[in-house]
Parts: structure tokens; sequence; C-alpha cells
């Protein structure tokens, strides 16, 4: 059995990163209109997990992206938009209409915020491809055999339980492999209630190494306390660094296994302006980042582009304190760039903003 770690890897060890989950369609009103007023949008393509294989392979990571979609034009226009990036795309599946019979792709429409109007997203992906498909038919095995890093989010099993029950096995599964385990709880409570998301939330913890979002609800249950686990006040939006650093502590108390925990902090002033910071557990210690304001031109996408940072900057040995602020860094960038994912090809680039260097790059 393999163990490699790539906590611990060093700077020049090859790595291999894959994650799985829908790819949606994405249909925006160009100059922030709204739908009920647009008469045209602007096409893309992302999805939570889609999101970080893109990010991390224009950083220069190996990564693959495991998916369903319809075997038609869409599902394809999917699949080139991420091959685009260097994405390797060998495992997905172009489903028939026998295998989901719907079988269509996912869409989402975005209202882009300004000022004091916020962003609102609207979802039209039930019956979407991966939801219908059968995923018991999947080899897990085969799939992830030989990759190093393996990242799942919390949306995908909220789509159906074939996709519940396939993200809990791979992470089963990948355990085994010794494979280093990320998730994301990302609750969405459009697909699923909360207390769905926290029992399922649950099962998972125990099989996750690199944990992001502790979310100001508990996405664990508390055998005690069903309703609100260890905190009666649940975890504050803002909190201080003692707040932080208590909670962690009692999250790791309870998960041992857990060797990094992140989220990141949001400070609104408006809907085209917001500030960013995080905190993060390593190595027994509660790091705090610096605080990064900036203006949004999309905000779509800003959480994973925080988690891409953290894991390349844990791919590439970083000190704790460069880790948390690349991470922030990463996210901040993220909401100057149209789109889903964090396209920025250099590392340098992130690395300029962590250390707030706005010069011109030349």
């Amino acid at each position: 059995m393999k163990h490699f770690n790539p906590l611990i890897a060093a700077n020049n060890s090859p790595q291999k990163f894959i994650t799985m989950g829908e790819i949606m369609l994405r249909l925006t009103p160009p100059n922030y209109e709204k739908v009920r007023t647009t008469s045209t949008f602007e096409a893309s393509y992302g999805g939570a997990e889609a999101n970080i294989a893109m990010a991390l392979s224009n950083l220069g990571i190996d990564s693959t992206y495991f998916t369903i979609v319809p075997d038609n034009s869409l599902g394809k226009s999917a699949i080139r938009s991420l091959r685009s990036y260097d994405v390797h795309c060998t495992p997905v599946i172009l489903a028939e209409p026998e295998d989901a019979p719907t079988n269509r792709l996912g869409t989402y429409y975005l209202e882009t915020g300004y000022g004091i109007r916020s962003s609102k997203v609207i979802y039209d992906r039930k019956h979407s491809a991966i939801s219908e498909y059968d995923l018991s038919r999947v080899n897990i095995d085969e799939l992830i055999d030989g990759y190093d890093w393996l990242h799942l989010s919390g949306i995908t099993p909220a789509l159906s339980q074939s996709c519940a029950d396939f993200i809990l096995n791979c992470m089963i599964k990948a355990k085994e492999k010794g494979i280093t385990v990320s998730f994301d709880g990302n609750f969405r409570s459009l697909l699923w209630s909360w207390e769905e998301a926290r029992d399922y939330c649950t099962k998972c913890l125990p099989y996750v190494d690199v944990l992001f979002g502790i979310e100001p609800y508990h996405l664990w249950k508390d055998e005690e306390n069903h309703s609100k686990g260890d905190w009666k006040d649940g975890v504050p939006l803002q909190p201080s660094y003692e707040q932080q650093d208590e909670i962690f502590q009692r999250f790791i108390e309870r998960y041992p296994n857990i060797k990094c925990i992140a989220r990141h902090v949001r400070y609104a002033h408006s809907g085209s302006e917001n500030s960013l910071k995080a905190f993060m557990w390593y190595k027994d210690h509660t790091f705090e980042s610096k605080l990064f304001r900036f203006n949004i031109l999309d905000r779509v996408g800003g959480g994973d582009a925080f988690a891409s940072g953290l894991i390349y900057a844990m791919m590439h040995n970083y000190k704790p304190m460069d880790m948390i602020n690349f991470a922030v860094a990463s996210s901040a960038i993220k909401h100057t760039i149209r789109g889903d994912a964090n396209t920025t090809d250099s590392a340098d680039t992130i690395r300029s903003l962590m250390n707030m260097n706005y010069d011109i790059q030349r």
C-alpha cells in the first residue's frame, strides 16, 4: 500500500491530482443585467470541483477530472472547456439516453451583483446526467489508482443517492490507497436541507485529511445535541483569532485524522467590494492570514480558488503562513476574473499579490 503524503512532499516530487463532480453550463446576463430583463446571455462552464481542477492545472499541477455529461454537443463543449486548460478528462463518461433518461447538462443562471445589489444564482440542474447515472457501475479502484490527492465537495452528494454513495465510497477507497483526501462541505440550501448535509458530512469526516470551510452551521453531528453541535451559538461568521482557535481545537479533538483545516472569512462592504482573510489549523497551531481588500468583477468560485490555492501551496511544501496567504491571495485574484475558475496562469502572480505587490509584471 502506498502512503505518499503531499503534506510533507519535497518540491520536486511529481504529484497527480484528481477530482470529480458536476460541471454545469453557466449563463450570465452581460453588463450586470438581470435575467428578467436581458435578451442575451454569456455562456461558460464551471462547478466547484471543475474550478479547482482548472486552477491547479493552470498552475502546473497534473490534474484530472471525472464527471458524467450527456453525449451531445453541450456535454462535449463542457469537456472541451476543461481540456482547454490542460485538465485531463480521459475518465469522463458520455452518457447515452439509456444510461440517464433525461440526460441533460446541469445549468445555472448568474445575476452578477453591483454595489448594494447582491449576486443571485438560479439553478436548473434537476435530472442532469450525473444525477441520473448509476455510479455504482464505475470502478472506483481503477478510477483513482495512481493519484496522490483526491478532492471532493459536499455539492455532488446532494444531487442524488447514487452520487452520495459514490463520493463516500471514493473517500473510503482513497484512504485504503493512502491518497490524501481534501473535502469542502460547500453547503447548498437549494439542493438539500441543513440536516441532510450535516448527517452526510459527518459520515465523510473520518476519511478527510484536509478540510475546507467550517461554516456558521455545523456540518457534523453531535450525539449529545443533534441540533447545534458543541457550540450553542454556532460557528461565528467573522470570528476572532481566539474563537477560531478554540473551534479548531475542539474539532480536532473529535477528528484527529484531519491534518489541516482552513476557512476563509468574508467582509462584504458592498456587492462590489469585499475583504477576505483566512484561518488555518496546521501542525498543532492556528494561523491567521493577511486581510485582502478588493473590488469584485465576478464573485463565483472564490471559495474554490481559496481551496485550489491552499492545495497548491501544500503540494509545494510552503511554510504555514505562506500557505494560508497564498490561498487567500488566490481567492482575491479570482474575484477579478470572469468565469467560475481562477485561471491565473502563474503562481508568481499570486505570490506577488500575496506580498501586496500591485506593480505591472513585465
